[in-house]
């Protein structure tokens, strides 16, 4: 290998993302427009051949709401998009379901999580060999487990090392892909209120205690410090398919058991992965630890003491929430409010794998970035690549008898699919990504300007984010839990 070579191989090579799709069914117009201008025409074609007149102004109302509907754009989003969205809320405001108080005295069924909202079907399983906790959702048919990640940080390694690392998280996701039996890998990195432990047993063990005026500065400082600090952690949660395993938890016994040898299964093949990519795994998170994580999110004040006194908050039957509040833009638990933050689209030029810097580096600001990633079969996939292929050339086909200029988004878009059939074809695994960030903050005043500063942080990260409406539980739930809920 020439020298030439061996600089351009340990160069970081930056990368671009995919357009979020937004073909519609015909000309750009989604089913929901479609259909909705399909109800227009009908009463305008209707009005028509009924001999026009009075007619037309009887059906106005109906035509005229059609193409308003359509076309008339609130927030980001046409309003037919609304629809669903306000009438789901209504559909919960008139039925109790934004508030929750738990039931202090009723018990919970044993091996329920103690959740508002559909969370509450969430089981818990102990595995007998490893010790984690499993959470099962007999809804989505998966069962999840949890570990815990150590890693360097990222942003001061050299390019080569940088360079090294991506390529084997990349085959960390190709072995996720591989599998077929994952159904979400959900990786969460979170900031939570340092109780200033580590500080302190360093100087248990360090220190020299001699009542010196240095000493005794020293151990003020870190008295003072400790709890006004943050610390990160980061987790990943990895949600076997039990539909697509079937067959393999049959072979293993059936039932929970079954499934749990599957799932075993595949969390020593990811370890394996992950080690490989160095990324050390701290171990995968027992009943105790989960109970922790699930209680930090709904009650952040409480972390600090949950982290001092490890003997405390390790049940899973009470680590749910106390009282939860959702309003249309904002979540009110315990001792917090919550936002939740959806990246809407990722950077549209090409990035450098450490762009997300100025999002997760952000101090001074409680929140859990979420990265959720659905693997795709490979036929699946491949069946998916050449629907879309042909969908795209044939609207480019009746825009072009139309006499409709082909413009450059529609272009990329094509280009970006022609690259996932090309990065498909060398082996490499499709997911599907969505990211969340859930900011929280004791004021609703201080949850305001944590948003703008995040919202910051993302355009610097040239991300662009949207603030979630109406679907704020729901979103904190699948963006603050490590459960692998779905959005």
């Amino acid at each position: 290998m020439t020298a030439d070579n061996t600089r351009r191989a340990h160069q970081l090579h930056p990368v671009q993302f995919s357009r979020l799709p937004k073909r519609g069914v015909m000309l750009g117009l989604s089913l929901a427009q479609f259909l909705t201008l399909a109800i227009g025409l009908l009463a305008f074609t209707t009005a028509v051949y009924l001999g026009g007149g009075i007619l037309f102004g009887l059906t106005s109302p109906i035509w005229l709401t059609s193409v308003a509907l359509a076309f008339l754009p609130v927030g980001g989003r046409k309003l037919i998009e609304w629809v669903p969205i306000a009438g789901r809320w209504v559909w919960r405001s008139v039925g109790g379901q934004l508030r929750f108080r738990a039931d202090l005295v009723t018990p919970r069924p044993a091996g329920t999580l103690a959740l508002p909202g559909d969370a509450a079907a969430l089981r818990e399983w102990i595995d007998p060999e490893t010790g984690a906790a499993m959470i099962q959702d007999p809804h989505a048919q998966t069962l999840t487990a949890v570990v815990g990640i150590t890693h360097p940080a990222f942003v001061l390694l050299d390019s080569g090392e940088q360079e090294r690392r991506v390529a084997g998280w990349g085959r960390v996701l190709a072995t996720v892909c591989r599998s077929g039996r994952i159904a979400r890998v959900q990786i969460s990195e979170r900031t939570v209120p340092s109780s200033g432990s580590g500080l302190a047993e360093w100087w248990a063990r360090h220190g020299v205690n001699d009542d010196s005026w240095p000493a005794v500065t020293y151990q003020e400082l870190i008295e003072r410090a400790g709890p006004a600090g943050e610390r990160h952690a980061t987790t990943i949660s990895l949600a076997l398919d039990v539909r697509a395993a079937a067959r393999q938890i049959r072979a293993a016994g059936g039932g929970m058991k079954g499934a749990a040898d599957v799932l075993r299964q595949e969390m020593t093949t990811f370890t394996a992965a992950l080690r490989a990519a160095d990324l050390m795994p701290t171990g995968w998170l027992t009943p105790g630890e989960v109970a922790v994580a699930l209680r930090s999110a709904y009650d952040p004040a409480a972390a600090p003491a949950l982290e001092r006194h490890g003997d405390i908050g390790q049940s899973l039957a009470t680590a749910g929430p106390v009282a939860v509040a959702e309003s249309w833009d904002r979540l009110h638990t315990d001792s917090a409010h919550h936002a939740v933050l959806w990246i809407a689209e990722w950077p549209r030029s090409q990035v450098f794998p450490g762009f997300l810097s100025p999002l997760l580096l952000t101090s001074g600001i409680q929140r859990t970035f979420t990265l959720i990633c659905t693997p795709v079969r490979a036929d699946l996939a491949a069946r998916d690549i050449r629907r879309k292929k042909v969908g795209l050339l044939s609207d480019a086909a009746q825009r072009a008898k139309i006499g409709q200029i082909e413009d450059a988004a529609r272009t990329a878009e094509y280009n970006d699919v022609v690259q996932q059939e090309s990065d498909l074809t060398a082996g490499h695994g499709v997911l599907r990504y969505t990211g969340l960030v859930a900011v929280s903050a004791p004021k609703i005043d201080e949850l305001d300007a944590a948003i703008a500063a995040i919202e910051q942080a993302a355009v610097q990260a040239a991300c662009e984010t949207r603030r979630l409406v109406g679907q704020q539980a729901q979103a904190f739930a699948a963006a603050a839990l490590p459960l692998c809920r779905p959005v």
